[in-house]
């Protein structure tokens, strides 16, 4: 058998370790696209992703059975139980802000809240049987709260030795300054791939304000929520039980078809360069900086394997370019504009 390759590793902003340039993302391992495999199948992928030198990964945990991410943590704990030599080997991150609220109309509120942190975290370690968490995320900001008592709040809980670093998710270029003036922030998740690049926006300014902080961007979907796999062609892809893809704007039945015909134009340049459709589309995102590191899901050891070859991909400054002109034609907003807690704000704190 073939030598693994190793995979290249960057350090995660200007605080952080080195973590290899794509991390797992492990939302959809817990059946968010549809039935959720075996607990034997989940673990025999982490083991996979660990022997492959896969060591930045990303979970997390709403408190409800319909959950994002359902069992992700229940099942990482199991994993490190049977594998405690392992643990300091792997970066794990994981996120809290997000409650479940069945009668909202998106199936959640979020809670920001210094109080909610201090729960959602214990309540994270005891389903993880773990001391401490590498990096945690303030996954929303709920709009209520002062980014600064929610950081002051991180801060407590890293000084008390419970995370390692912290980090944002989904906020605004404004919130990211004001939560790094109290403490460093590591990384910003914040949605990033050929279908979204509203991070690079002069309106928006959050990937100009990170880089000139010194804080990574780790990019989750990065590919479209599968769409950049090329594997979804109608309504009926994203129909079967479990599959909560079904409400994207991308895949609405006014848009999936114009979408697919950009898909199919990403693929006939994979397919000349002979890689597949989501290699291709996660190198354009690898090639748009160091400090990017998109975070793919997978349930499967190929697509693992596919995932992580896509690190050793080049291309060409007018491949990128080209790549940029045919995401022109995608139509629809992304799911997190409806939602109102994209780039999000929050108060003055007043004192």
């Amino acid at each position: 058998m073939a030598a693994m390759k190793t995979l290249p590793t960057r350090p995660l902003g200007r605080t952080g370790p080195l973590v290899p340039r794509l991390g797992l993302g492990l939302m959809g391992a817990s059946g968010t696209y549809g039935a959720a495999s075996s607990d034997a199948d989940r673990s025999a992928l982490l083991d996979e992703a660990y022997k492959r030198g896969e060591r930045f990964w990303d979970t997390g945990k709403y408190p409800a059975a319909s959950d994002k991410y359902g069992d992700s943590e229940d099942l990482l704990g199991k994993w490190f139980t049977a594998n405690p030599e392992k643990r300091e080997d792997i970066f794990l991150a994981s996120k809290f802000g997000i409650r479940p609220a069945p009668d909202t109309p998106w199936g959640f509120t979020i809670d920001s809240t210094p109080e909610y942190c201090r729960s959602a975290l214990d309540a994270s370690l005891r389903r993880l049987g773990l001391p401490f968490i590498d990096l945690y995320y303030v996954h929303r900001l709920d709009k209520k709260t002062p980014i600064e008592l929610t950081m002051r709040t991180m801060v407590g809980l890293k000084n008390a030795g419970k995370i390692k670093n912290i980090g944002l998710s989904e906020c605004s270029a404004e919130s990211l300054q004001r939560a790094h003036a109290v403490h460093p922030i590591t990384a910003v998740q914040v949605e990033y791939s050929l279908f979204c690049t509203e991070i690079e926006s002069p309106q928006r300014r959050l990937l100009e304000v990170a880089r000139e902080l010194g804080v990574a961007i780790v990019a989750y979907s990065p590919l479209g929520n599968g769409f950049l796999t090329g594997k979804l062609r109608s309504r009926e892809d994203v129909s079967k039980p479990g599959d909560s893809r079904g409400f994207l704007p991308w895949l609405s039945e006014d848009n999936i078809e114009k979408n697919v015909a950009v898909v199919d134009k990403i693929a006939e340049m994979a397919k000349v360069k002979g890689i597949t459709t989501p290699q291709l589309a996660l190198a354009w995102l690898l090639a748009q900086g160091d400090d990017i590191f998109p975070i793919p899901g997978s349930s499967r050891v190929q697509r693992l394997e596919e995932n992580l070859n896509s690190m050793f991909v080049s291309l060409s400054k007018e491949e990128e370019n080209l790549l940029r002109e045919y995401a022109d034609g995608v139509v629809g907003d992304r799911f997190q504009s409806k939602t109102g807690y994209d780039f999000g704000d929050t108060p003055t704190l007043e004192e």
